[in-house]
């Protein structure tokens, strides 16, 4: 397996080496899971099992495609559900 490596400008390096890292969020994985880039330097990061933010390597991206495919399976089975449960739904009298 190829890897890639991304080569940063000395600019965005050093700007990020002064005032830290500017993260916004790339990708939201589920509701809790999302995957951040810096803006300067284009460092990418993913929260862990924990909350905690972590490097986000090849491994990371495979288990993050594959927990978004489950919850939006998930999100569409119960939106489904729940459509077909309201009509059919009867309040006696």
């Amino acid at each position: 397996m190829k890897t890639t490596t991304q080569k940063t400008a000395l600019i965005p390096k050093l700007y990020c080496t002064l005032f830290g890292h500017d993260y916004e969020v790339s990708r939201k994985v589920t509701y809790h899971v999302k995957e951040y880039t810096c803006r300067h330097c284009k460092r990418e990061l993913t929260t862990n099992s924990n909350g905690n933010l972590i490097e986000l390597t090849q491994k990371f991206r495979e288990i993050n495609s594959i927990l978004e495919k489950i919850y939006t399976r998930k999100a569409m089975r119960l939106a489904s559900n729940q459509g077909f449960n309201n009509s059919n739904l009867r309040i006696p009298a």
